[in-house]
């Protein structure tokens, strides 16, 4: 008697706490676009009885990302119960979607389940014109260095390499871990933009590090010549970064580090190289003419990037936060300190020094826009897309500062330049100078 009752209580027990019924979503992981309602399936299995009133409640961990219904009620008999749940895709990103089933009398739980869902954009024609153009864009901006590197200059900076070593470690050495450290100081929580602005510091210096080497009276022969050897140097060091510090980040965000796209960027990027290579060999005029225009060629190329990824990506004013802002000023900006500093720490005169500075601080920012894209799963991909376009906004600010503060200090030094009153003659006479004015 005593077992028979222990048994019934084992068994009301059983019932009550919903071990009786099984929730299944009709898939585990779901797909929603941006801006769209998407239909979630899911059935139940148990004990139901038209006596009762059962409700769910819907829950996501994130309302900014997903906007749900919040409770279903229904009646069942039988064993067995199936329906859907609408979703509204807000904006990109991941969550997970909670289910509970209650019974209404009691308001006993029975049972509960999840599914993730990560939202993402649709394939617009806009999105895929950007996608394609940064490839096409890429290329063309390394076919053009392929034709427009002067060997001779290059090889003659190798034999005296020490303002290029000290480039090359502050753009692959500290650079890396520098926006490591930002990325995971503002974003401890969000792993995805610990890649985007990683991503972004690993890039090689960009072409435009030419162009204000120029405006700011540095030394230019210096600055292609490291251009040179961190674009040649980013086939091997960009995939070295990404896996090795790159794969704790990919490891905190639940993400397969991407060996195979990365491979493929870095020899992908060989072909634009050599066909460049090609035409400064057997095509001197057109080789002579993508050297005179180089500098300006890639600035135009990689503000084009960065404006058609704003206009083609208008969701990413959306997620510039104080964070945002503050690791788009510290990658750039602490990078031109540190490259700088690096060089009077080896001696280097203020012309090269400037030079280094403004090559280890300023990244190719269409080149890290390019492999987010081409690396990454989606929303990752989109979401992280914010990071090189912050940084590449960042980046110019303190270059034109100084630039401006060259044109003012020109310009005082005109206006306080003498006038010409007359001829003026200098007589030497036992080491003196006496002065004569003529009118």
């Amino acid at each position: 008697m005593l077992r028979f009752l222990l048994l019934l209580g084992l068994t009301l027990n059983k019932s009550v706490f919903g071990q009786d019924y099984t929730l299944l979503f009709s898939s585990s992981d779901v797909t929603a676009y941006m801006d769209q309602n998407e239909i979630i399936g899911y059935n139940i299995t148990g004990d139901f009885t038209l006596d009762e009133i059962y409700y769910m409640l819907i829950s996501n961990s994130d309302n900014h990302i997903v906007q749900t219904e919040r409770k279903i009620e229904f009646q069942e008999e039988g064993g067995y119960h199936s329906g859907n749940i609408s979703i509204y895709g807000k904006f990109l990103g991941r969550v997970n979607l909670s289910l509970e089933l209650y019974q209404k009398s009691t308001n006993t739980l029975l049972t509960q389940a999840s599914v993730n869902v990560r939202v993402i954009r649709g394939h617009g024609a806009l999105n895929t014109a950007f996608t394609v153009s940064v490839a096409v864009l890429v290329s063309l901006i390394y076919i053009n260095f392929g034709s427009a590197l002067n060997w001779t200059d290059f090889i003659k900076y190798l034999k005296k390499p020490i303002g290029p070593a000290i480039g090359f470690v502050g753009q692959f050495v500290f650079m890396p871990l520098l926006s490591y450290g930002v990325g995971y100081a503002l974003f401890p929580d969000d792993p995805a933009m610990q890649l985007g602005f990683f991503f972004t510091g690993s890039s090689p210096g960009g072409g435009g590090s030419n162009i204000w080497t120029a405006l700011l009276d540095g030394n230019i022969d210096l600055s292609i010549t490291m251009t040179g050897i961190s674009t040649l140097a980013a086939f091997g060091m960009i995939p070295f970064w990404i896996f090795t510090l790159g794969a704790t980040i990919f490891d905190r965000s639940n993400l397969e580090v991407p060996y195979r796209n990365i491979t493929m960027f870095a020899v992908a990027l060989v072909i634009p190289l050599a066909i460049g290579y090609l035409i400064q060999r057997y095509m001197q005029k057109t080789a002579n003419f993508l050297r005179k225009t180089l500098k300006i060629f890639s600035g135009i190329l990689i503000i084009f990037i960065i404006v058609f990824a704003i206009v083609a990506n208008l969701y990413l004013f959306e997620m510039f936060s104080w964070q945002i802002v503050v690791a788009g000023i510290g990658v750039p900006w602490l990078g031109y300190l540190g490259g700088w500093l690096l060089a009077k720490i080896f001696r280097q005169n203020p012309k090269d020094s400037l030079t280094i500075a403004i090559e280890v601080g300023l990244q190719n920012t269409g080149i890290a826009i390019f492999l987010l894209r081409f690396s990454l799963p989606q929303p990752e991909a989109d979401l992280t897309t914010i990071a090189p376009v912050a940084v590449a906004c960042m980046t110019p600010i303190p270059l034109l500062v100084l630039f401006l503060i060259k044109l003012v200090k020109r310009r005082i030094q005109m206006k306080n330049k003498p006038k010409d009153l007359g001829t003026v003659n200098e007589i030497s006479v036992d080491s003196k100078v006496v002065q004569t004015q003529k009118y």
